[in-house]
């Protein structure tokens, strides 16, 4: 079977964004599109955002605490703007150090080293 040009594109995009990692579901609109690869880091930041996104409740007693950053490697805030929530890490004995950042404007982040690098993800689903 010949595919057309547009089906060829189509195909090709999908390859070179799924082959990044980035979650995709076609037709189902449930689906976070989030930059990792790992299935078990995938699943974890997932299960972690969907109890921040309504709010609760949350696994870990310091979920929802107030996030200091006082690195300054996200945008400068007044303090209370940003809280910080638990990212299970399998096999760890405590919380691990995988937390996702959220700040008061919706904005959020994911730090898999305890806060020495963030990048920015999108918690929604699409």
């Amino acid at each position: 079977m010949r595919l057309t040009s547009q089906e060829s594109l189509i195909s090709t995009v999908l390859s070179h964004v799924t082959g990044l990692g980035y979650g995709v579901r076609a037709a189902t609109g449930d689906q976070r599109l989030l930059p990792f690869k790992d299935a078990e880091r995938l699943t974890e930041v997932n299960r972690a955002l969907d109890h921040i996104m309504p709010g609760g409740p949350f696994p870990y007693k310091k979920d929802g605490a107030i996030f200091r950053n006082n690195t300054g490697l996200l945008p400068q805030k007044p303090e209370g703007y940003y809280q910080e929530y638990t990212v299970d890490t399998a096999g760890a004995m405590n919380r691990g150090t995988r937390r996702i950042v959220q700040g008061q404007g919706g904005e959020t982040y994911y730090t898999d080293d305890h806060y020495r690098s963030f990048i920015q993800i999108d918690p929604r689903r699409h």
